[in-house]
């Protein structure tokens, strides 16, 4: 070939070296691809944290309509005369006319139960039925206030902050 045929295959132009260009090519089709990556792995990351607040806030608002309905369930109660009569009974001490209300201020005292064997065999309902109402129980206390400590019966017994100095010695 001759020299004229090469000119006229590159456009009259002499022929240049293109390997500079591959490297730098490559670089920046490697960053591109980069920051694609790290873009699409941010995206699935707020997605993620997106769907996780979701999930909570599903469940928020179930625990929220539970709650509802028991609070619709117990003003539909309170609509009913004969559950109002029998709270009033219960946690007031109202009495119908022509009956007579008999209150025990200790009830221990006439069952003969104490707190331990309540404790072994009890549940929850059984130690709700055996407290007095909120008004005994202040009585009870202003009673106990009331009382004159014993100076003789205490004089016989020590206290912890003497059972603790005499540990200590």
């Amino acid at each position: 070939m001759s020299k004229s045929t090469r000119t006229r295959s590159t456009g009259g132009k002499p022929a240049r070296n293109n390997r500079g260009a591959g490297p730098i090519a490559f670089f920046v089709s490697l960053f591109i691809v980069a920051l694609g990556t790290i873009q699409l792995v941010s995206t699935f990351h707020t997605y993620a944290l997106n769907l996780a607040e979701l999930n909570g806030l599903k469940r928020e608002e179930s625990s929220l309509l539970a709650q509802k309905q028991d609070l619709e369930d117990d003003i539909a109660r309170w609509d009913d005369k004969a559950y109002v009569t029998a709270q009033a009974r219960e946690r007031l001490g109202f009495v119908f006319p022509g009956e007579q209300a008999v209150r025990v201020l200790h009830p221990e005292a006439v069952t003969g139960d104490t707190d331990d064997e309540d404790d072994t065999t009890s549940t929850s309902t059984s130690a709700e039925q055996n407290s007095l109402p909120w008004y005994s129980e202040l009585a009870y206390s202003f009673e106990q206030a009331d009382e004159p400590k014993d100076d003789a019966s205490s004089g016989g017994t020590t206290t912890d902050s003497q059972n603790a100095t005499s540990d200590t010695e």
